[in-house]
């Protein structure tokens, strides 16, 4: 959804912004929806520590995505959750 790829840029990849635990559980994440986390983990530092992605369809290509981005060094990541990983 638009409005999840919007909000996940915005709070997500702001250095401004100090959230630390993005619980997005059955939220319908999709390929689309990593890939746009990945695109604001990648664009700034994150505070980010604790993502639960569980009970959505993120597929191989979206769990991929995800690697790639939780591989940045900008990165602080230390918990991701899914029932599909």
């Amino acid at each position: 959804p638009e409005g999840f790829r919007s909000g996940a840029t915005h709070y997500v990849g702001n250095p401004h912004c100090k959230l630390e635990t993005l619980r997005l559980s059955g939220c319908g994440v999709t390929e689309e929806g990593c890939a746009s986390l990945v695109s604001a983990l990648r664009s700034n530092p994150s505070h980010l520590r604790e993502l639960d992605l569980s009970n959505n369809d993120l597929n191989d290509s979206g769990v991929k995505l995800l690697s790639a981005g939780l591989g940045n060094l900008h990165c602080k990541l230390e918990s991701l959750r899914s029932v599909f990983l």
